[in-house]
């Protein structure tokens, strides 16, 4: 079975922070912290701004794909108080010192990218415009599953009762 095709794809760049850390064994914390609508002109790793402390980086361009067997959880993650969007990185182990796995806007998704060990992953605020496709998209391609509980099967009382042992065979050791 083939993974289903996106119905519809968003561009966006994602912007990281580094933070001097308070730490003895790590020297920077790294945390993505927002998605720029569109793909900027800017190259990967682009300093954006910095000071003693903090510095944030264009970290390169990225696509939240939609699908519509997902329409449910974009439902729930625009009913939110705060809409997100979940940002995966990957530590590269050399520089620039991570790479973007995937944006998406699937709160399932996004908890499913920290199964994996080292992967950054953070929820960042979705933008407005992005909101705005989000929820178009959704209200296309939403079909409402009615909620169907399963009936358990009977208990077959006699599927648990002791049995006799079959006889033993001739000439076979037990």
């Amino acid at each position: 079975m083939s993974a289903p095709s996106a119905r519809a794809r968003i561009a966006v760049g994602v912007v990281v922070e580094r933070r001097k850390a308070a730490s003895k064994w790590i020297d920077f914390i790294w945390k993505p912290v927002s998605v720029l609508v569109g793909e900027p002109d800017a190259a990967p790793w682009t300093l954006l701004s910095a000071t003693h402390e903090v510095a944030t980086f264009y970290a390169g361009a990225a696509e939240v794909a939609l699908y519509r067997t997902e329409t449910a959880n974009y439902l729930s993650n625009l009913a939110a108080a705060a809409p997100a969007l979940w940002v995966a990185l990957r530590p590269t182990g050399v520089e620039p010192p991570y790479a973007i796995i995937a944006v998406t806007a699937d709160p399932a998704e996004g908890e499913s990218f920290t199964q994996a060990g080292d992967d950054l992953v953070e929820a960042v605020p979705m933008p407005a415009i992005v909101r705005e496709i989000v929820a178009a998209f959704a209200a296309v391609h939403h079909v409402e599953q009615p909620f169907v509980k399963r009936k358990r099967d009977r208990a077959d009382p006699q599927s648990l009762a002791r049995r006799p042992r079959p006889p033993l065979q001739k000439g076979r050791p037990e």
